[in-house]
């Protein structure tokens, strides 16, 4: 059978993964428990915009605590003095094995020591730039305080494509995505945070990890057959 090495098509990997220690959100607000916790969701509109954005656009507070399902409108700077400006939904946040999801694939020993997470996410494009190809600016974090990226594909991998935006991802363009993360050392996903600079009082999603739709599915199957 043939398989694919994690290895070798891994573009980027939970080696990237940025320590946060000393950084702003050090002290971080304690109302929300992480994963499967009960705390409350807390956000507002930016008084003022920290970066331009179109009329009609108003930005999430720096700071805001959300919950999965919540929605945050964020900016970031892009080369060439330009300003992405997105209304990102986290939608799902999953918890899977490799034994589930990457069957097929060879893994190194580095890999083989992380948890993978699956981040599902509704992205619009609200501000006037052209984010064609540009990565979802995600990160999750651990139970370290580590910020760590999401790992994308030189191939396809179904399960959780986990791939920049696409083509033509110009104004107003939409798209529901999943995002692969990688926690090293078999670490914990805290939270999903938007964070595009180290003085950024990071926006931050928390909720209740799940399944794998794809293991979801098979299970209904299953009982579906008694």
């Amino acid at each position: 059978m043939h398989t694919h090495s994690m290895k070798r098509l891994l573009v980027t990997t939970a080696v990237a993964a940025l320590a946060l220690s000393g950084c702003s959100n050090d002290s971080k607000d304690t109302s929300s428990d992480g994963p499967g916790g009960s705390g409350t969701s807390s956000s507002s509109t930016s008084a003022s915009p920290y970066l331009p954005v179109p009329d009609g656009v108003e930005l999430t507070a720096q700071g805001s605590k959300l919950g999965v399902g919540d929605s945050a409108v964020v900016a970031y700077d892009l080369p060439k003095n330009q300003v992405g400006a997105l209304d990102i939904t986290v939608t799902r946040l999953e918890k899977t094995t490799f034994k589930q999801s990457f069957q097929g694939w060879r893994l190194d020993a580095a890999t083989k020591k992380t948890n993978p997470y699956f981040v599902r996410v509704t992205v619009k494009n609200v501000g006037d730039t052209d984010l064609s190809g540009q990565p979802v600016p995600l990160y999750i974090v651990d139970g370290t305080n580590t910020l760590i990226p999401a790992t994308t594909f030189k191939s396809t991998f179904a399960p959780c494509p986990s791939t920049p935006f696409p083509k033509k991802f110009k104004s107003s363009a939409k798209i529901d995505a999943c995002l692969v993360y990688l926690a090293p050392d078999h670490g914990d996903l805290t939270a999903v945070e938007f964070r595009p600079t180290e003085q950024f009082n990071p926006i931050t999603w928390t909720g209740d990890l799940k399944e794998p739709k794809t293991a979801t599915k098979k299970a209904k199957k299953k009982s579906g057959k008694r």
